[in-house]
């Protein structure tokens, strides 16, 4: 089965929807992860599709024009006080654009709210034919591996899954066999990127590097292939933001740079069979 890769928001930051997707397609992407819902973060523009038709028609022309598909749509995020309802334009919007997932992170301590507003967030993709992919965070309240898999056991929602980020994993501390006794159908896609081995201490730091400062596939110190081995043949979002690469070459030789780099690593590290091995013995162990 041939990789399949999506260009992420982040790593083209402030890049239009529209023009992002011609990015994509002219440096050999699949697919393209989108940001329509705005954060309201400082300098970041506000691309919501749903309040602004002229860019959804820009982007539906994109997508029709180029092949490229939409993958996901993110942020949906559970802080405290948020009704889930507030993403329904923006999901709307990703399923009239034929995209498949939504992404959603925990920022909130209460746990029960958490739990709550997540389910519903579940249950109002649902009828649009979307699933919804829980991240941990470093720096989020639902920050390891355990604390998705909690929320995911505890809503029981056929549409919930859970989205590992190969930054937020290896500084997570998980460990790799941690992923054998997921459920393979909660894997629906990867962000993929690389980082320094040394893990931050400073919450600044770890900060800085995950909005700023990732490296390139197989340029970092992350053990990628033994995550990869681990889990099923999905595709490989690439969420990759260093601003100072980005500004240096432009949206466009960055973004086909770091596909190369990926196409590249996973050239010298060939898929092994762990993953298969994993599933047979986790059937063993059910049996």
């Amino acid at each position: 089965m041939a990789k399949q890769f999506s260009l992420a928001y982040l790593t083209v930051l402030g890049c239009p929807p529209d023009e992002m997707i011609e990015i994509a397609a002219r440096t050999g992407y699949d697919f393209v992860s989108l940001r329509p819902i705005y954060m309201g973060l400082p300098g970041e523009p506000n691309y919501s599709l749903a309040d602004n038709k002229e860019l959804m028609q820009k982007t539906k022309r994109a997508l029709s024009d180029t092949g490229i598909k939409l993958l996901d749509i993110e942020l949906a995020r559970i802080y405290d006080g948020v009704d889930p309802k507030r993403y329904l334009p923006s999901m709307e919007a990703a399923a009239e654009l034929g995209g498949r997932h939504v992404l959603s992170s925990i920022w909130t301590d209460d746990r029960n709210f958490a739990v709550e507003r997540f389910a519903e967030l579940c249950d109002l993709a649902k009828p649009l034919g979307l699933t919804v992919e829980l991240e941990f965070v470093p720096i989020a309240s639902v920050s390891t591996l355990a604390g998705v898999l909690d929320v995911l056991h505890t809503v029981k929602r056929d549409n919930a899954g859970v989205m590992l980020d190969m930054h937020h994993f290896h500084r997570s501390g998980d460990k790799v066999e941690d992923l054998d006794a997921i459920p393979r159908e909660w894997f629906r896609f990867f962000h993929l990127c690389d980082a320094p081995v040394e893990i931050p201490t400073a919450k600044e730091e770890m900060t800085r590097i995950l909005r700023e400062a990732r490296l390139y596939v197989g340029e970092g110190g992350i053990d990628i292939a033994s995550v990869v081995n681990r889990i099923p043949e999905i595709p490989y979002s690439i969420e990759l933001p260093n601003t100072k690469r980005s500004q240096e070459l432009g949206y466009e030789e960055f973004a086909r740079r770091c596909l190369e780099s990926a196409k590249a690593y996973f050239e010298k590290h060939p898929r092994t069979n762990q993953e298969s091995l994993s599933t047979d013995k986790k059937k063993l162990i059910e049996v």
